[in-house]
């Protein structure tokens, strides 16, 4: 595996050698690639793509227990909003248009925190909703991530080689998708020996470490693992129960610099909902909408969110996802272009 700094963001005027760097021009092609796959991808199963606005009143993941990030709130003509940190919301809302068919898109997210090696502020996020389980949701994910791969090494070998030196993660990733292995948040616990460079405790809750991700794809010895089930207040409110009802329908595949794709099982009974909605200390009047569009339109659905820049670290074998934006953004910073 080739070693590569780059550090180009760091420049006042990054963008001048981002145009003349085969690193950039890499990523951007790759990046359309991916846009035009997972159109063609979804279409051959009738999931739908929809346009959504940045902005929101209800934002999901950064709200309340079991939440990893800050809100991004902006003042629009006198009416405090937020710039959308997912569109699992309006994406639930679309299945219900489309006659259950399912959505997707493809667009930008917000995040209030600051940069580093694994986190953008802003970073591409690719989600989708359909009607289903949470391994109906797995499965898809499963599917996509190996198409993804067998569109983009046909298509990049050359590139990818010359500039990881290897092409042996894409092909295994092929390989095993469909068969990824699979753990629960218990399992991962135990084989991380609950040290606490690996599992922290917080308010209620456990959580695996960034450090504790990549040391299970040591252990394990895979290209990618899914984590299942974790402490329910570890994930936001609309996360379906577990039959114990102490952990979450949900699942994190750790690939590459830790992980790289969520997915759950939304609530589907109104008496769960807004029992979670208490317990992960949200206001219930603030999702109304919600709480009614699920009374009305009753509907099992799971759906996934994949970081497209912690991909992208993967398929490149790099460890630092601000090298992956062609035009870079930081909270706090007025960044031109």
């Amino acid at each position: 595996m080739k070693t590569r700094i780059k550090k180009t963001w760091k420049k006042e005027n990054y963008y001048l050698e981002v145009l003349t760097d085969n690193w950039y021009k890499l990523i951007a092609e790759i990046n359309d690639e991916i846009n035009y796959q997972t159109a063609i991808f979804y279409r051959r199963k009738n999931i739908k793509q929809v346009n959504l606005p940045i902005t929101t009143g209800s934002i999901s993941s950064p709200m309340g227990l079991g939440s990893d990030s800050k809100p991004v709130e902006v003042n629009l003509f006198g009416v405090k909003t937020y710039l959308a940190d997912s569109m699992q919301f309006m994406l639930e809302y679309a299945v219900r248009l489309f006659d259950q068919d399912g959505a997707y898109y493809i667009m930008p997210s917000f995040r209030g925190e600051a940069n580093d090696k694994r986190h953008l502020a802003q970073f591409t996020h690719s989600e989708v909703e359909i009607v289903g389980t949470l391994d109906n949701i797995i499965n898809l994910a499963e599917d996509y991530i190996k198409f993804l791969c067998e569109k983009i090494l046909k298509k990049f070998n050359k590139q990818i080689l010359e500039t990881t030196g290897t092409l042996d993660h894409i092909k295994n990733m092929i390989k095993l998708c469909g068969k990824i292995p699979e753990i629960t948040f218990e399992e991962a616990v135990k084989l991380l020996k609950n040290d606490k460079r690996f599992i922290e405790e917080l308010e209620g809750y456990r959580n695996i470490t960034p450090k504790g991700e990549l040391e299970l794809l040591k252990i394990t010895k895979k290209e990618a693992l899914w984590i299942k089930n974790y402490d329910y207040l570890a994930v936001p409110f609309y996360q379906a129960y577990s039959d114990d009802r102490k952990t979450a329908l949900n699942a994190d595949l750790i690939l590459g610099i830790g992980e790289t794709l969520g997915a759950g099982e939304r609530h589907w009974k109104i008496n769960e909902l807004r029992e979670s909605l208490s317990i992960h200390n949200v206001k219930e009047d603030e999702y109304n909408w919600y709480i009614n569009m699920k009374k009305k339109y009753p509907l099992r659905t799971s759906g996934f969110g994949m970081g497209i820049e912690r991909f992208l670290c993967w398929l490149l074998c790099h460890d630092d996802i601000r090298d992956m934006q062609i035009i870079y953004r930081e909270n706090g910073k007025n960044i031109l272009p």
